[in-house]
């Protein structure tokens, strides 16, 4: 289910990336707006999101903390089709994760400068 909500998402942001209107989509005045607009909307999504952990952890709700990481994932996914890339190549790395230790994947990206 969630492969085919992240493959609708990144047709209608590839969509919206080249051949909408910026007065009538959100995505395209975004990407009309620049990298810099995008990454500035990724960094108040995350704060907004790590917020609503600390609440979500107070209260013992999780409501606001899943609306947040869902615009915090929106937002990282305008950032990677602005830059060319789609959920598809974070989830192809995730993959390649599995079955390396946590700390071994990040000895290897400290010693490969990633």
């Amino acid at each position: 289910m969630s492969n085919d909500i992240l493959k609708q998402l990144t047709d209608i942001l590839e969509a919206r990336k080249q051949i909408a209107d910026a007065e009538t989509s959100y995505v395209a005045s975004l990407h009309k707006k620049g990298l810099n607009k995008i990454l500035e909307k990724v960094g108040e999504e995350c704060t907004e999101t790590i917020l609503a952990a600390k609440d979500a952890q107070a209260s013992g709700d999780n409501t606001e903390v899943i609306y947040e990481t869902a615009d915090l994932w929106f937002h990282s996914l305008v950032m990677l089709s602005h830059l060319g890339e789609n959920a598809d190549a974070v989830l192809n790395e995730l993959a390649r994760r599995f079955n390396i230790s946590g700390h071994d994947e990040k000895a290897s990206r400290t010693s490969n400068n990633h």
